[in-house]
């Protein structure tokens, strides 16, 4: 039986087999990247010459390619009636050549700009944050020199005038210093090399758009020639468009905008090569982002087809163009009229009420009373009286008007009130008829004089549904029978 020493050191005889093997494979894994000179030795080269960093316009297959185009342009062959299918024919493969070739082209003017940039950083720091695009930064580096007045430098034509003012103004303060002879001569160069390299992109995308409506003729109906061959080179060929998401194909070739302090009411951010084409232009500002979007979604859907050669003729793109220009249209249109409802039709049937003995009896306790119904009329020509006087506050109306100028009104007995009042009746004075030694038969009331009256009586009238009320007036008794 093996002891617990025996099984560690057992484990540590496999640990270091496993790790020589590692260090075996390791060893063949190097060996194989030496052979294939896939692995380059960063650190011996030479930044500050930019033959060692930039190497493609030396290439054999840049200036094949190169030398291709310029015989392709020359000869202006019309290749549309051609019956050879699209895959053997020679020029197409030229024009994927092309789409390849424009992006290393692109990715070899990024590693010349910061070449550039690194050495000029010395003489102008601020200029890289204020010119953004490589090429114009190659050209004002060049334009610029070492001079350290720019007000003797002539920039118009290379930048806008707002940002040639920004530059002018920071060239003032700037605390960068003349460069060397030797550094000026390879930043000069390098500008050179750039700008070599741009007119090189022009003419490989010049060949690509006079073919397109061989190669893309969808995507060449619905964005136009010259910005499907910006497209297709920026995304490196027809397929690689195809499989793109249209939020991208919307940003291709987007610049970053440097307003330097001004207004972004007029500016246009997220936006590409699309921006060039003639339904975008034609669109209104407030409405072209939209439209970018739109056409950004049907130029995807355009290279699809002409990935798959779907239609050569190109009826698709026609009708998805179309489709664009009609839905701008539409997007144009004021918002209809706002049409006037009609009321609805009334019903012919009579509507369910309620009736019967307990809504009397509702309408009756709600009813408007007859002192209620003289306050709220009024009577021509006679001035009403109010809570303040002199037509301030409530007004009564025509109360007390009728007779003797008083606000007292006569208010007529009701059945339910009837009802209650002989209830009370039968209650109080049950059928002894004694009455109550504390009851008198003077009573003080809210009118000029005493009032008179009987409570027996009083009571034998509200039983019969007929009151008589006594009251004195200067002297003067009268009688009022209530009914």
């Amino acid at each position: 039986m093996a002891t617990l020493a025996d099984s560690f050191l057992a484990d540590l005889d496999e640990l270091s087999d496993n790790e020589a093997d590692v260090a075996d494979e390791e060893n063949l894994d190097a060996d194989q990247m030496e052979e294939d000179g896939d692995l380059a030795d960063i650190e011996a080269l030479n930044y500050d010459d930019l033959d060692n960093v930039s190497k493609l316009q030396k290439s054999r297959r840049y200036i094949d390619i190169m030398q291709k185009v310029e015989d392709a342009l020359e000869k202006e062959s019309d290749i549309t009636n051609k019956g050879v299918v699209l895959e053997h024919d020679p020029e197409y493969q030229l024009i994927v050549d092309c789409n390849v070739l424009s992006v290393d082209i692109e990715n070899e003017i990024v590693i010349t700009h910061n070449f550039i940039r690194d050495k000029y950083r010395l003489k102008f720091p601020e200029l890289e944050s204020l010119v953004h695009h490589p090429i114009d930064y190659a050209r004002v580096v060049k334009k610029i020199g070492n001079e350290m007045d720019l007000t003797l430098v002539d920039l118009e034509g290379l930048l806008p005038s707002a940002i040639i003012m920004v530059v002018s103004v920071t060239a003032s303060t700037t605390s960068g210093k003349p460069l060397p002879e030797d550094v000026l001569q390879k930043t000069v160069e390098a500008c050179d090399r750039a700008l070599d390299l741009d007119s090189a992109k022009k003419k490989v995308l010049d060949f690509v758009e006079s073919r397109m409506g061989y190669i893309a003729p969808n995507l060449s109906a619905v964005v136009g020639s010259a910005v499907a061959a910006k497209l297709m080179g920026t995304a490196g060929g027809l397929s690689s468009l195809a499989k793109m998401p249209a939020c991208n194909v919307q940003l291709l070739g987007a610049k970053k905008k440097n307003l330097a302090g001004f207004s972004t009411a007029t500016s246009q951010f997220h936006v590409g090569y699309i921006e060039q084409t003639e339904l975008f232009q034609s669109t209104p500002p407030s409405l072209r982002m939209r439209a970018c979007r739109l056409l950004a979604a049907k130029s995807t859907l355009a290279a699809r087809v002409d990935s798959i050669n779907g239609d050569p003729i190109g009826k698709t793109g026609r009708s998805l163009r179309e489709e664009i220009r009609k839905k701008i249209e539409k997007w144009q249109e004021p918002p209809p009229a706002k049409q006037p409802k009609p009321l609805p039709v009334p019903d012919s049937e009579p509507k369910k009420k309620r009736g019967g003995r307990r809504l009397r009896k509702m309408k009756e306790r709600y009813a408007i009373t007859d002192m209620r119904k003289l306050a709220n009329r009024m009577q021509f020509g006679i001035p009403e009286e109010s809570s303040l006087g002199d037509g301030l506050g409530e007004g009564y109306g025509m109360l007390g008007q009728a007779g003797s100028g008083k606000l007292r009104v006569s208010v007529g007995q009701s059945k339910l009130a009837a009802k209650v009042a002989k209830k009370f009746k039968e209650k109080s004075y049950g059928s002894s008829g004694a009455t109550s030694g504390l009851t008198s038969s003077l009573a003080f009331t809210p009118v000029q004089g005493i009032e008179l009256s009987n409570p027996q009586a009083l009571a034998n009238q509200l039983g019969s549904g007929t009151q008589s009320t006594y009251f004195s007036d200067a002297g003067t008794f009268s009688k009022i029978k209530r009914t």
